[in-house]
């Protein structure tokens, strides 16, 4: 019973990730989203080709983390729930490369 909590708050998460990004995408806002915790979003070129792919980015992470969990199913004593945890540090450190290099990159302005 225990992997399936856990497995379920797990994919809540991802799905909040999904839903942040879908919220991004959509939005009317003129003004860019943040990527950083606590720092300005950069001015950027095109706020909505920005937030476009930002929102993009946010989607494919929370996809990813909900994938992420599937090793929860198998128990929280298995040693496969190292998989979740290591998937989800390297899917991190991956987003916010891609950020720096191909979204910031390519929006903000110089």
């Amino acid at each position: 019973m225990e992997r399936i909590i856990a497995f379920i708050i797990w994919m809540i998460v991802s799905i909040g990730f999904v839903a942040l990004g879908i919220y991004i995408m959509k939005s009317k806002k003129a003004k860019p989203f943040g990527f950083w915790a606590n720092a300005e979003a950069p001015e950027v070129t095109d706020v909505k080709a920005y937030n476009k792919a930002l929102g993009k980015l946010w989607i494919i992470f929370g996809v990813g983390f909900g994938i992420d969990g599937l090793p929860l199913l198998a128990g929280q004593n298995e040693a496969l729930v190292i998989l979740s945890v290591i998937g989800a540090m390297f899917l991190t450190i991956g987003i916010m490369v891609y950020y720096t290099l191909a979204i910031e990159a390519k929006y903000k302005k110089k």
